[in-house]
């Protein structure tokens, strides 16, 4: 019998795989997002477990990043509302950003089941993989986006109330007078459906942006480990470690960048809907 050395090579499908039949929810991806949230718990409990009053290593890479973060979403939520806010906009860039860039490490996605090519050096595609990325599943994205805007609800009828609110997107903006006055409510009344309309359709537009940039480096960098499929053994294999390279690179920014752009976008959600509510200097 000829020997056969497998190259692990997984092509992620829209849907995630189930690892257990009989729990529709045991997929791949939710094994995957619990390895990233105790990771990240290990780190933070590790990094404070001995606060020194001059922080040193993990600990001053954990301040360093609090701080960073608490200064970057102040400037867009507002001095009022970034202690509500802060701990939630801040979890949700951590974990996305870690999410990202741990499945980028070798074997998320390409280690599982599949069926081994013909020959030395063959290249297997696996079609049931172990771990896959959590924000290439889209049931991860829409429901992290689903769960922002409930708080988000929460957090603006208590800052502003349901009146408030609704004035916010109904009322008239302005004194108005005379004639015109029947007819612009009913043009704000017009405009206030199309923003609610808008504020439902946030959850969607939140996680589609991440899942479709999540979901589209994942295709590229299996791509371009199989373009070396056609070349004569051993080259496929080298390609096939080669040729994905430089997109490794390209991927760890786009990591933080959606990080970056799903939590800033919550946070512009929060200050559009309180700014009108904070105290005199306290949107700055």
């Amino acid at each position: 019998m000829q020997a056969t050395i497998i190259v692990a090579a997984g092509e992620i499908t829209v849907q995630p795989n189930r690892l257990l039949p009989s729990l529709g929810w045991f997929t791949n991806s939710f094994v995957f997002t619990v390895i990233v949230t105790v990771l990240i718990i290990i780190v933070a409990r590790s990094a404070t477990r001995k606060m020194d009053l001059v922080p040193s290593g993990a600990q001053n890479f954990i301040e360093a990043l609090v701080e960073t973060l608490y200064g970057t979403f102040e400037n867009i939520v507002g001095r009022h509302m970034i202690t509500k806010v802060f701990p939630v906009i801040a979890t949700l860039f951590i974990f996305i950003c870690a999410a990202n860039w741990i499945g980028l490490v070798p074997g998320v996605g390409s280690v599982g089941w599949g069926k081994p090519g013909p020959g030395l050096f063959s290249l297997t595609e696996i079609d049931r993989p172990l771990l896959r990325p959590a924000d290439a599943d889209l049931n991860m994205t829409l429901g992290m986006a689903v769960m922002f805007m409930i708080l988000w609800l929460f957090w603006t009828l208590r800052d502003v109330g349901l009146l408030g609110f609704l004035k916010e997107n109904f009322a008239p903006k302005g004194e108005v007078k005379g004639w015109l006055g029947p007819f612009l409510i009913v043009i704000f009344l017009f405009v206030g459906c199309i923003e609610i309309l808008s504020i439902l359709l946030r959850p969607v537009s939140l996680s589609l942006r991440l899942f479709g940039n999540i979901f589209a480096g994942e295709t590229l960098l299996h791509t371009m480990t199989t373009l070396g499929l056609a070349l004569p053994a051993p080259l496929g294999w080298i390609a096939s470690v080669l040729f994905p390279l430089p997109f490794f690179f390209l991927e760890l920014l786009v990591g933080i960048l959606q990080a970056l752009v799903f939590s800033a976008l919550c946070g512009v959600y929060i200050r559009l809907s309180t700014s009108h509510a904070a105290p005199e200097g306290g949107g700055h």
